[in-house]
């Protein structure tokens, strides 16, 4: 209380630098979300924040922020965060998995990737490669049971064009025998 009977607000309660414990809590959160998953700097920082909203009745917006960020560096201190590395896992999954350059972009540009990093590992990726891959997971083009119509032609290039691959790049696919698309699935992604 001060002298003219009015309550002092609480400090702590107010200050925008978390407390020992929080900060402490968010080096062990970490650890444990980087033990789990790789992760990038946006989704652990997100992670991190919206725990700490959960974790903390008291927590202020700028404690929050705070603390994640504390996170984010604590990562980065002892090695757990690689965004390049991240990105390039990622790519190489997906395009083994039949996804596009466009859609893998779009994926990492949702992890929070930046665009030059995301840039630099789509240059390794082969969208003829995930084509073949995508049209033999579903039967299509060079892997196809059924004869080709009008109308299922139409429905397979528009498959592609869904997730993502130029109308170019599905006209190869549909032009390749089957040993040829084969033999490209076999050699990988150059």
């Amino acid at each position: 209380m001060t002298t003219d009977g009015e309550q002092q607000p609480d400090i702590e309660a107010q200050s925008d630098v978390p407390t020992k414990r929080m900060l402490s809590w968010a080096k062990n959160s970490t650890v444990y979300r980087l033990g789990r998953k790789m992760m990038t700097e946006k989704e652990l920082f997100d992670a991190v924040s919206r725990k700490a909203k959960e974790k903390f009745e008291d927590i202020t917006p700028a404690q929050v922020k705070a603390t994640a960020t504390f996170a984010v560096t604590f990562a980065h201190e002892i090695k757990g965060l690689d965004d390049a590395a991240y990105a390039g896992i990622k790519t190489r999954s997906a395009v083994r998995s039949g996804k596009s350059k466009r859609v893998i972009a779009q994926k990492l540009s949702a992890k929070g990737i930046d665009s030059e990093i995301a840039i630099a590992a789509l240059e390794e990726s082969n969208d003829l490669f995930a084509a073949v891959v995508f049209a033999r997971k579903r039967g299509f083009g060079p892997f196809r049971r059924s004869d080709l119509d009008e109308q299922r032609k139409v429905k397979e290039l528009s498959a592609f064009a869904r997730q993502g691959f130029s109308f170019e790049i599905g006209k190869r696919v549909f032009a390749m025998s089957r040993d040829e698309a084969e033999e490209l699935v076999l050699s990988g992604p150059q």
